[in-house]
């Protein structure tokens, strides 16, 4: 039989009154169904483990309480939205909980996603790559002059050029903007990157 989490009693304890008897039921329901579930609290909220990955978790806030699947879309379908973090919606009364019926199949399923290891569906989001800088004429114009910081600046990765780049740009004051494309120039003839000293 799955240990109850004396930090899971004391979150429901403390949650608002129309919450308690939500969390207590979706509660019960999991350790129904998986008896072997562990509980615990991730990012403050009361989660169920087992077979080594999240199973579910649920929540409770000022107006409504919430209950999900970490693999939501695996275990409800790929065309059932979340509703904020919940698989059913915002859960303000006990009606509001799909019958157990229902909730008792789903847990099982994403009991047996765990046990065969699967992870959740979807590629993960990815930071599109920032354009390469643009070079102020300018700083342009002094670099031709000095052919070796020239070579440096243009074999640097994007991120190196862009700090030389955002560093000149960023003067406010048009003596501070020449003085650093002076100092930028000296660096990139020896081969330095803009933050060398921290390296």
């Amino acid at each position: 039989m799955g240990q109850h989490d004396p930090r899971i009693d004391a979150y429901i304890a403390k949650s608002a009154e129309f919450a308690r008897p939500i969390l207590e039921k979706l509660r019960a329901i999991v350790h129904e169904a998986c008896p072997q579930v562990e509980e615990t609290l991730k990012w403050g909220m009361p989660t169920f483990l087992y077979a080594g990955g999240i199973l579910c978790g649920m929540a409770a806030f000022k107006q409504h309480a919430s209950f999900g699947f970490w693999k939501h879309a695996l275990v409800v379908g790929e065309g059932v939205p979340r509703d904020g973090m919940g698989s059913f919606g915002k859960m303000t009364r006990l009606a509001d909980i799909p019958p157990k019926k229902q909730l008792l199949p789903l847990i099982r399923k994403a009991m047996k996603l765990n046990e065969d290891g699967v992870k959740s569906a979807g590629p993960r989001k990815q930071a599109a790559p920032r354009p390469a800088p643009e070079l102020p004429a300018d700083f342009q114009a002094a670099l031709k002059k000095q052919r070796k910081a020239l070579a440096t600046f243009e074999a640097f990765s994007p991120s190196h050029r862009r700090e030389y780049v955002e560093w000149v740009t960023g003067a406010k004051r048009e003596e501070t903007r020449q003085r650093r494309i002076a100092q930028s120039v000296e660096w990139l003839a020896e081969g330095k990157p803009r933050n060398w000293k921290y390296m």
